[in-house]
């Protein structure tokens, strides 16, 4: 069966410079051949421009980095790593990891960037599975010999392998060409409007972790390709965050909207000046509207965006540019350039189907994993597992992961959609909806719920402000209520299967 791929809609980004392959594949002309070449142009465009800022530690310039990254490919050589072998880092975010990163890249290595966060026998799989010839590890100095670079990858050529969170079951790996980094690069630039010609003076703020694709490639790689300036927050702390802004003169931030929502919440907010931000971009979980126009009330200067992707699309799949934030706060926006979307087996009813993406930026398969990567990479297309709905313009609304969808009654209950919802509920921080066992209706809807800071959960305040924004059938009849945040793996991702698992619910709120 052929697969269409649906109509672009009213995306607003420039497409310039884009060409189909014989599988009407779409790609970036004129890309640099491997992320090397690119790094390589950049250091010699602007070698005393400061690339690479640990707050609380060091400053390297550009001239800096490549020097030490290539010293790091020289010690790794003496370890015996060779072209293609695998190199993993379990260091924290900062300036050695980026050496690593890239001194494993000159190599012609790949880099198994390890998330910090996975239990021990998670790690220890990702190091086993990815036969890692050598690991990074804290309190261990980095390999250190002769300067050393390969100068001859290609865009084909394996870089990286970053494991996926799961919700269930070991991490997969996501096998990233430099084609798919160089074109999710190139994305982020063109969504997230950015100036090639102002790079050098632009200053970017990682506050979330290096070993996701965000981090990474949406905001370290991008800068590394523009000359701009990466300013590494090693472990969050909102007042940090806030003062670095202020301090490093941030010019584009990128993080969940929680903690938007805490930096704004912070009594000492308005002593910090932040009208440097010219860029904000979110994603990850649902945002209210009310929260997005805050953001752009007090970021002044700054345009906002919502972005979606996944580590198999190498980050960035749609981007909701900052004219339709706050209007259309419930969609992940528009495809990005050189993406093309699908829904397979969409409902006629509701136009829910499941999302399929296409385009240059989706990795090939997993490693090791050839059952998997054949279930979720099918003719070019990978099967996102998202349940998705496309307007008439071209804005994709994710309604709920397949496995989460809610069957009531015969009615399909997105949870997503009425996460949504309640992201705007008066005195909900988070919320989660699962589906509640059920004899008569087989199940019902749940929410469990965290509250805001000082504020007192009111099911009855909560299902008013529901009852205006969804059917009758979608709002939660059971409602729990918990003073921890909620259980999520180390990716972020909810742990939907040990609400279902631990939840203990009473009585329903509402009848039917």
């Amino acid at each position: 069966m052929t697969i269409e791929a649906l109509p672009r809609g009213a995306a607003p980004f420039d497409t310039s410079g884009v060409i189909r392959d014989d599988n009407g594949v779409a790609h970036y002309q004129n890309l640099p051949s491997s992320l090397v070449a690119m790094l390589r142009d950049t250091v010699d465009a602007w070698p005393d421009n400061e690339a690479v800022v640990e707050v609380g530690g060091e400053r390297l310039t550009y001239r800096d980095l490549w020097d030490r990254a290539a010293r790091v490919t020289g010690g790794l050589h003496a370890e015996g790593v060779r072209r293609g072998d695998r190199v993993a880092t379990l260091l924290p975010a900062g300036s050695d990891w980026v050496i690593g990163f890239l001194g494993t890249l000159l190599a012609g290595a790949v880099a198994v960037p390890v998330n910090t966060r996975f239990t021990e026998p998670e790690i220890d799989y990702v190091l086993s599975d990815s036969g890692a010839r050598y690991t990074f590890r804290p309190g261990q100095p980095l390999p250190d010999g002769a300067p050393f670079a390969v100068d001859d990858l290609g865009k084909d050529d394996l870089a990286a392998i970053f494991y996926t969170s799961g919700t269930t079951g070991f991490p997969k790996g996501a096998m990233i060409s430099h084609e798919n980094f160089l074109s999710n690069v190139e994305t982020a630039i063109r969504v997230i409007d950015l100036d090639r010609s102002e790079g050098p003076r632009l200053r970017n703020l990682v506050s979330v972790p290096l070993f996701h694709v965000t981090g990474c490639n949406s905001q370290l790689l991008v800068q590394l390709a523009i000359g701009g300036t990466t300013v590494v927050l090693p472990t969050f702390d909102v007042q940090r965050f806030l003062h670095t802004i202020e301090d490093e003169r941030i010019d584009v931030l990128t993080s969940v909207p929680a903690i938007y929502a805490l930096a704004l919440a912070q009594p000492n907010f308005h002593e910090f000046t932040v009208d440097t931000v010219t860029r904000i971009a979110y994603g990850g979980a649902p945002i209210a509207p009310s929260l997005v126009h805050q953001i752009t009330r007090v970021f002044t200067q700054a345009r906002v965006g919502n972005g979606f992707g996944l580590t198999e699309t190498s980050s960035i799949a749609t981007y909701l540019p900052h004219e339709w934030a706050a209007e259309h706060a419930d969609s992940v926006g528009f495809a990005a350039p050189v993406v093309d979307l699908a829904l397979d087996a969409p409902n006629p009813d509701t136009g829910v189907g499941e999302l399929l993406i296409r385009g240059p930026n989706v990795v090939a398969s997993y490693w090791n994993k050839p059952d998997a990567s054949a279930r979720t990479f099918v003719d070019g297309w990978l099967h996102s597992g998202d349940l998705a709905r496309i307007d008439d313009e071209g804005l994709v609304h994710i309604v709920d992961r397949a496995k989460d969808m809610i069957n009531r009654g015969g009615e399909n209950v997105y949870s997503v959609e009425v996460e949504n919802a309640l992201a705007g509920a008066p005195g909900v921080a988070e919320a989660a909806v699962v589906g509640v066992p059920d004899e008569v209706m087989g199940e019902k809807v749940g929410a469990v719920v965290v509250p805001a800071p000082g504020a007192e959960f009111e099911p009855d305040a909560v299902i008013g402000y529901l009852a205006e924004r969804l059917a009758d059938f979608k709002i939660p009849q059971y409602f729990t209520v918990s003073a921890e945040p909620l259980p999520r793996n180390p990716g972020g991702k909810l742990l939907k299967h040990k609400l279902r698992e631990q939840t203990e619910w009473g009585p329903p709120v509402r009848g039917r």
